[in-house]
């Protein structure tokens, strides 16, 4: 059984909804499972400390689940262009699994959202897929097959699924939104379960 962990940080709810759509697609490849989590918001020394436990919601993410993984996909809401800040301060604290090439050759895909069509989300997107392209995992976006990439007019990219929230009826995401979620969780899905099966490339060490 493939585990993909799916890993994101939401302030207002749309990034969790798209997590957990990707989390459907995931789960709806046979031979595959989905892992949620999410990231504490980070704090200044003046606040007080983050819980260790949320309040709600997913549980947070370790790098143990990080190495257990067999596919990530990654979420974050549109900061000025680029992924929030939580999910970076996780991400930038993997240095120990880029040493040891615990990620090498596995699948990873990337989702976000905004609040206005022109926020960034396509810079964020790709901004994303930095920090997987050194850690040394396979990126996977949306071909324009999945026919909801043409038609949407709301979110969606070939680099990964997204939302806009004013474009959406009271803030909920869009059919399309939720058809290419799912699209982007089950392409993850299917290349780790093949990689699973025998195709997985050398890794270091």
């Amino acid at each position: 059984m493939s585990e993909i962990l799916v890993v994101y940080y939401s302030r207002n709810g749309s990034t969790a909804d798209l997590a957990r759509q990707v989390c459907r697609g995931i789960e709806s490849v046979p031979g595959a499972r989905a892992k949620l989590r999410s990231v504490p918001p980070v704090s200044a020394e003046n606040e007080r400390p983050v819980v260790a436990v949320p309040e709600s919601g997913a549980p947070y993410a370790t790098l143990d689940d990080l190495r257990a993984a067999d596919g990530l996909i990654l979420g974050s809401p549109t900061r000025f262009g680029n992924m929030a800040a939580p999910l970076k301060y996780f991400i930038d604290a993997s240095a120990s699994l880029w040493l040891d090439g615990s990620l090498e050759g596995k699948p990873a895909a990337v989702f976000t959202s905004t609040q206005s069509l022109h926020g960034g989300q396509e810079s964020t997107l790709l901004t994303m897929m930095l920090p997987l392209l050194h850690l040394g995992m396979f990126l996977v976006g949306l071909p324009y097959s999945e026919q909801a990439l043409s038609e949407t007019r709301s979110g969606g990219s070939p680099y990964g699924a997204s939302h806009v929230k004013l474009l959406s009826t009271d803030g909920q995401l869009s059919a399309h939104e939720i058809e290419l979620a799912q699209a982007l969780g089950a392409r993850v899905a299917r290349l780790a379960t093949r990689l699973e099966a025998g195709q997985t490339p050398a890794r270091r060490g």
